[in-house]
């Protein structure tokens, strides 16, 4: 009978355990577990067009190569940029424009932001990304993993020096809220969002952002998920992708 009892001690003790080890992911799996959650392999060959406030966007990807573009009017002048794996351009109406270093990093930036954040998670297993699983983390009542990326210089584009913070739903696997620390030539400063207006357009998953800045008191970017949660961030803006359309490449 003790014999008995020790095997079943033994028994259950290695099934937790097993079980626990199950259930303990890398920030590796995380994340590749979220970017097949919004669509995975899909994002690697797609045309995706979309409108952010007043320009148009289009980012074709295919077999790891890119075109990002951005549209807009300007005064009267129609403005037409080019962001691919051999560098930038802008043209304007018709006519490529020369364009000094400092011009072409700042237009190269904003453009890949947008074009950055519109594919959320889809790109944080480049080489140039850094994970780190920084624990688990409740906000509003759903548990979150927790995942800091930094970037490398080589790669890692012209904000490289910027922190990111991931908040990676534990259920869903779903991204609903992220912050970023930035450091740039008209400020340096905090913002969270948090996801709002999902939808899946052709197998991809899209989201908007509200988003949020500190008041008067500093919090720290490690700690903004906890200060949205008591309440104690201010929402400066909305973050919306209108007209969404995606053609898969086979």
């Amino acid at each position: 009978m003790k014999q008995l009892l020790i095997f079943i001690v033994l028994f259950l003790f290695f099934a937790c355990k097993n079980e626990q080890e199950k259930d303990t992911l890398s920030v590796n799996e995380i994340i590749s577990k979220s970017i097949e959650v919004a669509g995975g392999d899909k994002f690697e060959n797609s045309i995706i067009r979309f409108n952010f406030r007043d320009k148009f966007y289009m980012a074709r990807r295919e077999h790891g190569n890119f075109n990002l573009i951005r549209i807009f009017k300007s005064s009267n002048d129609s403005v037409f940029d080019l962001l691919t794996n051999n560098g930038f351009e802008r043209v304007i109406n018709d006519t490529r424009i020369k364009l000094e270093d400092s011009m072409v990093t700042k237009y190269m930036a904003s453009v890949n932001s947008v074009h950055y954040f519109s594919v959320l998670p889809y790109g944080l297993n480049n080489k140039a990304v850094n994970k780190k699983l920084l624990g688990e983390e409740e906000i509003r009542n759903k548990a979150y993993y927790k995942v800091e990326i930094t970037f490398n210089k080589a790669g890692g584009g012209e904000d490289y020096e910027d922190v990111f913070l991931y908040w990676i739903n534990k259920i869903s696997f779903k991204v609903d809220y992220l912050a970023y620390s930035y450091n740039e030539d008209d400020g340096k400063g905090l913002r969270f969002r948090a996801a709002f207006n999902e939808r899946y357009v052709n197998g991809l998953r899209f989201v908007d952002y509200k988003n949020y800045k500190e008041t008067d008191q500093y919090f720290g970017l490690k700690n903004l998920g906890k200060a949205f949660s008591e309440g104690g961030l201010k929402m400066v803006s909305k973050i919306e992708l209108e007209n969404v359309e995606v053609d898969i490449i086979e």
